[in-house]
């Protein structure tokens, strides 16, 4: 059974420069780590602060698409990890029927916040991924991130890919 998560933010790995997305588990306060490309943190950074921009990006396409076709994201379902790449599904509803399109975990997390629909993790990823976030736990504090992720084992890193 998948678990809801919200984003907690999105920071930069220490060692590879490369953008990070944080799913924060509200029961447990764990976080996945989901290594995610530069456009697709500026998307889901736009959306947490409610930004639109005067053009729109590829996710305001999206939702314009789902609302033409009376489409609509109940979900998005991080739901599965193999050989460190993670796979998403987007969990549509057309005329009362469930619908799942594969994604890169990147979109459809901005797509969800953009559409304001639930972030899922599955337990599989969660188990195999989930770290335990500093205490207290701030989404401001940048610091703490970057400091967690460098105490983190560099195979640890390798693990995970964009």
């Amino acid at each position: 059974m998948p678990k809801e998560v919200t984003v907690a933010g999105v920071t930069v790995d220490p060692k590879t420069k490369s953008p990070i997305v944080l799913l924060r588990d509200a029961e447990t306060g764990n976080v996945v780590p989901i290594w995610i490309g530069l456009l697709e943190a500026n998307a889901i950074a736009l959306a947490l602060e409610g930004t639109e921009l005067p053009r729109p990006m590829t996710h305001d396409l999206m939702i314009s698409i789902l609302h033409v076709t009376g489409t609509r994201l109940r979900s998005v379902e991080i739901a599965d990890i193999r050989e460190s790449t993670y796979f998403a599904l987007l969990n549509l509803e057309e005329n009362g029927e469930i619908v799942r399109i594969d994604a890169r975990p990147s979109n459809a997390i901005a797509l969800a916040l953009r559409c304001g629909a639930r972030i899922l993790v599955s337990e599989a990823v969660l188990s195999q991924s989930s770290i335990p976030a500093p205490a207290p736990f701030e989404s401001e504090e940048g610091d703490k991130w970057t400091g967690l992720l460098e105490k983190m084992d560099p195979g640890q890193f390798s693990k995970y890919k964009m």
